[in-house]
């Protein structure tokens, strides 16, 4: 099991230079877990396409159902506490420490290409590509 942010569950679904990487990580390791942030995180990313043109209401609608489909069972509420410690010891935002602190709990990685958690939270955060060649 891994945990993975949103921007990680989007790159599979959206179009971007990391989507390949994002399958080739989904191949290693299926079992995705999440905090239920990734959720309204998620619905913002799609509103924003949709907003722009270059994502349907119907398109969007069937990317929220199969995301959902893939973390059933492995969404997690994070407890405050932990987040905000996080918080405290970082520049990073309370929505990131989330992730960061489920990985934590949960003892597995969190796969992210966020450079600001990479760097500050090394002995947790891993990149896609170290991931896939790891």
């Amino acid at each position: 099991m891994i945990v993975v942010d949103t921007n990680i569950i989007g790159y599979l679904y959206l179009s971007s230079p990391h989507s390949m990487q994002v399958q080739e990580v989904l191949l290693k390791d299926s079992h995705w877990a999440a905090p239920y942030l990734w959720r309204s995180e998620l619905r913002n990313v799609l509103a924003l396409y949709m907003r722009q043109g270059r994502l349907s209401l119907n398109d969007a609608c069937l990317i929220m159902d199969e995301a959902l489909m893939l973390l059933r069972g492995r969404e997690y509420t994070v407890a405050s506490v932990s987040v905000l410690k996080l918080v405290a010891h970082s520049t990073c935002s309370a929505y990131d420490c989330e992730f960061v602190a489920l990985a934590q709990d949960l003892g597995v990685p969190l796969v992210t290409v966020d450079k600001q958690i990479l760097n500050q939270f090394p002995a947790i955060a891993i990149s896609l590509k170290t991931f896939i060649t790891g």
